[in-house]
């Protein structure tokens, strides 16, 4: 086949000889289908997409080769692989010689609510865990009225939101007498004791559907509680929900419906934590696990008005969550306050024996830390950019610019001298193409036997056109991602050695802090910071050093202290065309 012949000759060609659609990974060697043989011309028009080129001669020493690789990934083919099998590869985001934390468990110090008397139904749903956890620690309410109130608001909500994919309710209330009982005999587990949760559908929960948010999946029952699950049981913690996500982790539309914002019913509530977020902002549980990848604690967080903490990568265990990226997905809370998540996340965090991944390190929160004690950055060419015109997407996206500005001053005056820096200057959207093998890797099954058809997101940006592209990755260049991921880490270590905190932007003209963060494995908490003309919050971002959520945690919940903007809560209308 000639070599000057373009990109959609080589794919008619393929066609002609059944190869439209069978291109393997590393594209380098054609899969023959009907019998046919690899010959140089089929070698020649795979270079095209892999990004190479050979000659003849080479193309004929290759010949032998690229058919022993075929037999051994066709028997690779005709082996079952579940979801839940990592590689053997592992990752680790610490630096060499990089130490973390990891002493001895010491007590939590909290900070302190004053003693108040239970208010009425509508306002008790939208406390945060700290309060609601005082509440039932005093016997001031009980762990089956704070069920039944939740319970209650998810069926009445959820026609309107669509955040709700199965209910727990039976196992719910049997965990709430239980509270009730211990509680009530002078066992007090701590500050989870009785608050119902509710987990994004990608967490295992034995005798309840995990759907994965996706129609092929919908059925689909894992006999098993995930690990995040299981210590949230022994926090005393209950689950009153399974939430909704986007289809396999992206967006905020599923088999059921798509998920909507609260402060908005008319827009969606961005995820893929869709239903976490929507869930927590509308007073429907007291917080909630979600997960992210890209940006999927993040963006529902931002939309939502809620706050999340995406810890850093290995921080929680991932056993029995979906895999969707083995090297980039990670288990974080979204909650009403910062002081929740740290409540959350110190139940939840630590090795379990089974996530290969999973890091030890010591998390001990304390509320008393002061952020002037503390060296906080923030990002200077990202608030120095100016209003632009409001034509301009980018910046009006978020419409964050006067927010984000005034977020300095109200730092400055908790007695912080803000330091000005900038982020590591490292290619970070190349290294997407690690997310995108991984979950083709993570979902081959679902593209190799057509199953990816019915999924309900079928654009070009979408998972099942994502997935079939991402089959012409070759392995070479994922590896040099990775390698390439090593020198953004290393520069990312370097920038934090320097600071203990950084303030950013959320907004789309800040994206690159997203990308890079989350390749890195570093952890964010993401913020409401505010509230534009039409109601809809936006949001502000904080980052830490590897391992530092005790410091990422205790400057946010000194901002929100200073601010308030996280106890505004959305008033959900009961009957609304969104939901149709």
């Amino acid at each position: 086949m000639p070599a000057q012949y373009d990109r959609r000759t080589f794919m008619t060609y393929f066609a002609s000889i059944g190869l439209g659609s069978t291109l393997l990974p590393g594209v380098l060697w054609a899969k023959v289908a009907d019998g046919a043989d690899i010959t140089l011309a089929t070698i020649a028009a795979a270079e095209d997409v892999a990004g190479i080129r050979f000659d003849d001669a080479e193309r004929t020493l290759m010949l032998d080769g690229l058919k022993q690789q075929e037999q051994r990934i066709e028997a690779l083919h005709k082996i079952p692989l579940a979801n839940s099998v990592s590689p053997a590869l592992v990752f680790n985001p610490v630096p060499p010689g990089k130490k973390i934390p990891n002493g001895p468990k010491r007590a939590m110090i909290r900070s302190h609510v004053a003693r108040t008397s239970a208010p009425g139904a509508e306002s008790l749903a939208f406390l945060p865990v700290t309060q609601l956890s005082e509440l039932i620690r005093r016997r001031q309410i009980t762990p089956s009225q704070l069920t039944d109130l939740y319970i209650e608001r998810l069926k009445r909500y959820d026609p309107v939101l669509h955040c709700v994919i199965t209910l727990t309710e039976d196992r719910a209330r049997e965990q709430a007498k239980k509270a009730d009982a211990e509680i009530a005999a002078g066992h007090y587990r701590g500050p989870l004791h009785g608050i119902p949760w509710g987990a994004k559908d990608l967490l295992a929960v034995k005798g309840y559907k995990t759907t994965w948010g996706a129609g092929p999946y919908r059925d689909q029952v894992i006999d098993e509680d995930a690990t995040v699950v299981q210590r949230l049981d022994a926090a005393g913690a209950i689950l009153v929900a399974k939430l909704s996500l986007g289809e396999l982790a992206q967006g905020d539309i599923w088999f059921g419906a798509r998920t909507r914002n609260p402060w908005n019913v008319n827009q969606g509530s961005s995820g893929s934590s869709a239903g976490p977020a929507s869930a927590t902002s509308a007073g429907l549980v007291g917080f909630a696990i979600g997960s992210e990848t890209l940006g999927s604690i993040s963006s529902p967080s931002t939309v939502c008005g809620t706050t999340g903490l995406r810890p850093t990568y290995g921080r929680v265990p991932k056993t029995g969550a979906m895999a969707l990226s083995w090297s980039m997905d990670k288990l974080g809370t979204i909650c009403r306050s910062a002081e929740d998540c740290a409540l959350v996340l110190d139940a939840i965090h630590g090795p379990d024996g089974k996530d290969n991944m999973a890091i030890p390190a010591s998390f001990h929160w304390d509320a008393t830390v002061l952020p002037k004690h503390l060296r906080i950055g923030y990002v200077k060419s990202a608030f120095d950019l100016p209003m632009m015109d409001p034509a301009d997407a980018k910046r009006t996206q978020h419409g964050s610019k006067v927010f984000d500005d005034r977020a300095l001053d109200v730092i400055r005056g908790m007695g912080v001298n803000l330091i000005p820096v900038e982020l590591p200057d490292v290619p970070y959207d190349p290294m997407r193409i690690i997310l995108t093998a991984e979950a083709a890797a993570a979902f081959d099954d679902l593209t190799r036997t057509n199953r990816d058809k019915e999924l309900v997101q079928q654009t070009r940006f979408d998972w099942a056109n994502t997935f079939r592209t991402s089959h012409f990755i070759p392995a070479v260049d994922y590896i040099n991602a990775n390698r390439l991921r090593t020198t953004a880490i290393k520069a990312w270590d370097e920038l934090m050695q320097t600071v203990d905190v950084i303030v950013t932007p959320t907004s789309a003209a800040n994206l690159s802090q997203l990308v890079a963060t989350n390749l890195t494995g570093h952890p964010a908490v993401i913020l409401p910071n505010g509230f534009r003309a039409d109601g809809t919050p936006v949001s502000l971002t904080f980052l830490a050093g590897l391992f530092e959520e005790a410091k990422l945690l205790a400057v946010a919940s000194a901002y929100q202290r200073a601010t308030g903007f996280h106890l505004v809560h959305p008033t959900v209308p009961l009957n609304s065309a969104a939901h149709a």
